[in-house]
């Protein structure tokens, strides 16, 4: 039996935190919030969607001393909120513990190794949907492949653990030896789809389906594959693009993490997705102003939500 802590009760923490408890473990939800905490540590998950309508009874709570050490901790927090989420997380750690993130966009995995030791550190990209309904209740909104890897290629004992427990519990999971392809390839798919759902509030699928937001997509794509080529990353799969419109399809109804950010008027991850295309586009010298112009829209959204128009 496993100790497991999940930082962040979003829809993947969440998700994950539920599916977890399906195995023999100890599965804590860690959360900033103190009365969210105590209502999901009270009510439980509850789940609806592609995976059936379940609740899970998972332990919450806002306190890192109240779970003490762990085997494993996986971080679902907002990137921008990665630092934050980190501080305080010692305790919870022992000789053999890990901590990965399961986080949208680039940059989480090098901040986690520069706080905490390489050898504790792992990254991984799900392509489960999830969209988070209220606190604690969550539709499953697509089915998914889970990878977990290091940034040195090592498959070490740890990773051969967690990938068991992940598949145990139903979620289909295995390992990578370059999870940095792996982690920019899941870039490029939030690179094509993000922004753009949540600048129109379209579902994923919509956006393949109409001809201006499909150009935009194509052409958002392009940028993002000229600066991974000269970054000599090499990605999972030979046709980006055609992924990134097979994902629309597979997709069609997920409402994207972005869009649920600004339809509940949140801060987004564009910082950490197109923003990360604009910046190593203009450190190589690679012109990206289809990304540069979702990135400014999206920032304009975040800023101005107190002064849109709702109604004439």
């Amino acid at each position: 039996m496993a100790k497991i802590v999940v930082v962040g009760p979003g829809a993947i923490g969440s998700l994950l935190a539920a599916y977890l408890t399906k195995g023999k473990n100890e599965v804590w939800l860690l959360d900033k919030d103190k009365s969210r905490a105590k209502r999901i540590n009270d009510t439980g998950i509850r789940l609806e969607g592609v995976s059936g309508n379940w609740r899970s009874k998972v332990n919450a709570s806002d306190n890192v001393c109240d779970i003490k050490a762990a085997d494993f901790i996986i971080i679902c927090v907002k990137s921008y909120d990665t630092q934050k989420a980190l501080k305080g997380l010692r305790s919870l750690l022992g000789e053999e513990s890990l901590i990965i993130t399961l986080q949208n966009g680039i940059g989480n995995i090098e901040l986690i190794n520069d706080i905490f030791s390489n050898n504790q550190v792992a990254a991984g990209s799900t392509n489960m949907g999830a969209t988070l309904l209220t606190p604690g209740h969550i539709r499953h909104a697509g089915l998914g492949e889970t990878v977990l890897g290091k940034l040195d290629g090592k498959i070490t004992s740890q990773l051969r653990t967690l990938r068991e427990i992940f598949n145990t519990c139903g979620l289909s999971t295995r390992i990578s030896r370059d999870i940095k392809g792996l982690l920019w390839s899941k870039l490029i798919i939030n690179v094509g789809i993000n922004a753009l759902t949540a600048i129109t509030g379209l579902n994923n699928g919509r956006l393949i389906e109409y001809e201006w937001t499909h150009k935009i997509l194509k052409d958002t794509v392009t940028e993002a594959i000229k600066v991974t080529k000269r970054k000599r990353i090499k990605l999972i799969f030979d046709d980006p693009l055609g992924k990134v419109e097979s994902v629309c399809e597979a997709t069609a109804k997920n409402v994207s993490s972005m869009l649920q950010d600004v339809l509940r008027q949140k801060k987004t991850e564009i910082d950490f997705i197109n923003g990360v295309i604009v910046r190593h586009g203009q450190s190589l010298g690679i012109a990206t102003p289809i990304n540069l112009m979702l990135y400014e829209l999206v920032k304009t959204i975040e800023a101005s939500y107190e002064h849109r128009v709702s109604k004439i």
